[in-house]
């Protein structure tokens, strides 16, 4: 049976994602994209390499990407999109989430309205 999909990878943010893999020699891990306490705003993303799958992780493939959510995470996430923009600045991840009711001004928390987390001066 097919899970549903909780976050949406985005062709150039694999590129991206892909790139970081060869150069941290990482090939064969997974990404995971989860969702922590803290931030000014009471919930942080989070996205890192992995090595396992755990009991209860939603599994995609995105470009080849593998990416793990938790079930514990997945209905904050759910419909999450995760893009990669290069500017003049330089290049950078956006994560736009839907359940996002309230965000902080440096962009890196948020809250929804049904999990405020745990507050936190940024």
């Amino acid at each position: 049976m097919e899970q549903e999909q909780v976050v949406n990878i985005t062709e150039a943010a694999a590129f991206h994602i892909k790139d970081m893999i060869k150069e941290n020699e990482e090939e064969g891990s997974y990404i995971r994209v989860s969702v922590n306490g803290g931030g000014c705003s009471g919930l942080s993303y989070g996205m890192g390499f992995d090595h396992e799958k755990k009991e209860g992780d939603i599994e995609h493939d995105y470009y080849g990407i593998k990416v793990l959510v938790s079930s514990q995470d997945a209905p904050i996430l759910k419909g999450t999109n995760i893009d990669y923009k290069q500017s003049l600045m330089g290049g950078g991840f956006t994560i736009d989430n839907p359940n996002a009711i309230a965000s902080c001004g440096c962009g890196s928390s948020f809250r929804t309205a049904k999990n405020a987390g745990s507050p936190e001066n940024c």
